[in-house]
């Protein structure tokens, strides 16, 4: 408990240390940039990295495992978010740009600056909404409470309608939300929270939007690509997505084709198993042409990859 008390006011301190820009509670621009130093392509307004759309619709055939392993040998080891979830609809993954907020105990005088930020960058409506104001199509709404469940709830079904609106996402929250049935009438919208609860939201306070946050052991910035499926929460860095998706691909060829030909008897386990012969590889690439079509559709293999494959 400690901990997290010391990590929320690092992240409060972190954003009052830099001057504020026309959004009240986000951190400049060239902050931002200088937190995600290895992302190279496009990036938003605020700075937050743009990975591309077709990356994020590739993303969602990645497994979590398939994810995890990946990023995890380019070193960041701490990008994984298990244990207790409340799922709006456990079927559909969430995928989509992360775009942050850490929420505090409410405290009067920080308040007090917080609401006249807020004024001063002609902010409507009370703080809450301040950061679903700023999301855009493919965000995915990231948010700190603490944990916080009663009286910690961050949206109902109005917010949520909107968040879907700007969107056509969902969210992602250490804490709590209100208004499960409605939420769920909103199709294509998703939610991964700690709990669901009766009560409005009480005593918390807005300490930074777009900023880096926490999400139990995971340290999330914004930008990076969110895939939540059954099994928790990944954050993968934006300039490892497309790696991601590359080679989640591959590897889903590659089973494809050993499980279809251990099937039919071609090949043992363990041939399948180990490094593959020259004959074996000629033959996945046999395989793989004329079965292009049916790896793009049933098991979202892109063509990129395919091409690649056959011409390597």
């Amino acid at each position: 408990m400690k901990y997290v008390k010391s990590w929320s006011i690092f992240v409060f301190i972190f954003c009052l240390c830099f001057p504020f820009r026309v959004n009240a509670q986000t951190i400049p621009e060239e902050k931002l940039i200088a937190l995600t130093p290895h992302w190279e392509g496009e990036r938003f307004d605020d700075g937050r990295p743009r990975v591309p759309d077709h990356i994020l619709e590739r993303m969602e055939h990645v497994t979590i495992e398939e994810a995890w392993g990946i990023i995890r040998g380019e070193g960041y080891h701490n990008q994984f978010e298990g244990g207790q979830w409340r799922i709006l609809h456990p079927e559909e993954p969430i995928v989509g740009r992360a775009l942050t907020a850490t929420y505090m105990p409410a405290r009067p005088g920080v308040q007090e600056y917080i609401d006249g930020e807020g004024k001063k960058a002609d902010r409507s409506g009370p703080p809450n909404t301040w950061p679903i104001d700023m999301l855009e199509q493919g965000d995915v709404y990231v948010a700190d409470g603490y944990g916080k469940v009663k009286d910690g709830t961050l949206i109902g079904d109005r917010l949520g309608n909107t968040i879907y609106a700007n969107s056509g996402n969902g969210v992602v929250f250490n804490g709590s939300s209100r208004d499960r049935e409605g939420l769920a009438e909103i199709e294509g919208f998703n939610a991964f929270v700690r709990d669901w609860h009766p009560s409005f939201i009480q005593e918390m306070m807005l300490a930074a939007i777009n900023g880096p946050t926490r999400i139990g052991s995971v340290t999330v910035l914004p930008g990076d690509v969110v895939l939540a499926k059954p099994e928790g929460v990944i954050f993968i860095p934006p300039h490892l997505a497309e790696q991601v998706v590359t080679r989640s691909e591959v590897i889903r060829a590659r089973d494809a084709f050993a499980h279809e030909r251990v099937r039919s008897g071609t090949y043992t386990a363990g041939q399948m198993d180990t490094e593959w012969t020259d004959a074996i590889e000629e033959d996945f690439r046999a395989w793989l042409q004329a079965n292009s079509e049916r790896l793009q559709s049933e098991l979202g293999v892109s063509s990129r990859t395919i091409d690649n494959l056959l011409n390597d």
